[in-house]
């Protein structure tokens, strides 16, 4: 018998079915704010209803961690580019850049609570999904803030 093909993580999927799950489940939403960290998430009977059919590995962990505070629309702008936009300063960013797991996340959150941004969750789910793979998504992240000013 043939391996199975692997598919890709599709983040929009999740995204749209975290949206569905949040109007149907009472408090499903408020459950994963709760976690004070991504790894914080396997505590948490939302986290397992929300990852039905998809996995619980730390990739996913990161990803879910996010959900709460970032919207999605195609076509959006980097997370970066909105962190420009919305006034966060490069000493902040640099923070980021600079923690460990599981502060750089963390902190990361923290910028996005406070900007609100809506991102393609394409891209970004991407991003967030092979975050401590190497440093390619931070360097981008700080790319596309200081490509931002440019325009």
């Amino acid at each position: 018998m043939a391996a199975a093909a692997k598919t890709k993580p599709d983040f929009v999927a999740l995204y749209g079915h975290f949206d569905a799950l949040k109007k149907r489940v009472s408090g499903l939403e408020a459950e994963l704010k709760k976690a004070a960290t991504p790894e914080a998430l396997i505590e948490i009977p939302s986290f397992y209803r929300l990852m039905v059919g998809t996995g619980t590995h730390a990739g996913w962990q990161r990803v879910a961690f996010f959900l709460p505070y970032v919207a999605h629309k195609k076509g959006a702008d980097s997370m970066g580019k909105q962190l420009a936009k919305g006034g966060v300063s490069e000493m902040r960013l640099f923070q980021i850049i600079r923690s460990d797991s599981p502060n750089d996340i963390v902190q990361l959150r923290r910028l996005v609570q406070q900007v609100k941004p809506t991102v393609d969750w394409q891209y970004f789910g991407k991003t967030l999904y092979y975050w401590d793979d190497d440093n390619r998504n931070k360097r981008q992240l700080l790319e596309d803030y200081f490509l931002a000013f440019g325009k």
